[in-house]
């Protein structure tokens, strides 16, 4: 079940991005299949969703992620990744390597790749970014922020205790609210409206500029508490019955 917080947030980092095609063609680099070597260590994008489920609400994530790989032109190199259970594809931002995931798990259980993604590239904590949506704010507004708690998101959950920490950088796509005669599961395992449709594709622009530019802002100027613990203990068999 996804259980949405009504929890506001004062902290929340809004910004407001450059154009998207200026500020790729200033900062895009070359692509590759393979982690190159930089001063840098890896930044991880995640989407976060159902795969089995592309175009819902709760997936939203997942679209963004596929957006953000057109723009960096490497949408035909996704490759599954099996010892992280995703997948995959490296993009270069400048000097920053990207890694771009979308979780071949269920909802409740994105973390378990994450981590083991962490893991498998040494990655620091705060160098990893969730991308996924929030039932508290309208279809349209997109917020990024630093830590906190999961805001009763089962995706969001998962990776808190499968990476041991909740210093993930997060954007967080709205998807508004159901009526009160829809249940919030319905509601985000279900596609967008027609009408919905229509104003998704300026969302994923504007969320894959605000991750474009907060990523190359930030990378060599951020404090890391080190890299992630890895996969934490197994989560509890409940959160394994289906695609909340």
């Amino acid at each position: 079940e996804y259980m949405g917080g009504g929890e506001r947030r004062g902290e929340e980092a809004m910004m407001r991005p450059q154009p998207l095609g200026q500020f790729l063609r200033w900062a895009l680099g070359h692509r590759s299949d393979e982690l190159q070597t930089t001063s840098y260590k890896p930044v991880m994008v995640a989407g976060l969703g159902n795969h089995m489920f592309p175009g819902t609400r709760h997936s939203v994530g997942m679209a963004v992620l596929n957006h953000l790989a057109s723009k960096l032109d490497v949408a035909d190199q996704w490759k599954r990744d099996k010892r992280c259970c995703a997948d995959m594809v490296v993009a270069r931002l400048g000097e920053a390597e990207l890694l771009l995931m979308k979780p071949r798990k269920f909802m409740n259980l994105n973390g378990i790749s994450l981590a083991s993604a962490a893991e498998k590239y040494n990655l620091n904590i705060e160098d990893i970014y969730l991308v996924h949506d929030d039932l508290d704010k309208p279809l349209g507004k997109i917020s990024l922020k630093l830590g906190g708690s999961a805001r009763g998101h089962n995706g969001v959950r998962s990776c808190i205790s499968c990476l041991r920490s909740d210093r993930m950088v997060r954007l967080r796509i709205g998807i508004g609210r159901p009526t009160a005669k829809a249940s919030v599961a319905d509601y985000v395992l279900s596609r967008f409206t027609d009408a919905e449709q229509e104003v998704l594709p300026p969302v994923l622009e504007r969320a894959t500029a605000m991750l474009l530019q907060h990523i190359q802002q930030n990378r060599g100027r951020r404090e890391s508490p080190g890299p992630c613990d890895g996969l934490a203990s197994p989560l509890p068999k409940t959160e394994g019955r289906g695609p909340s």
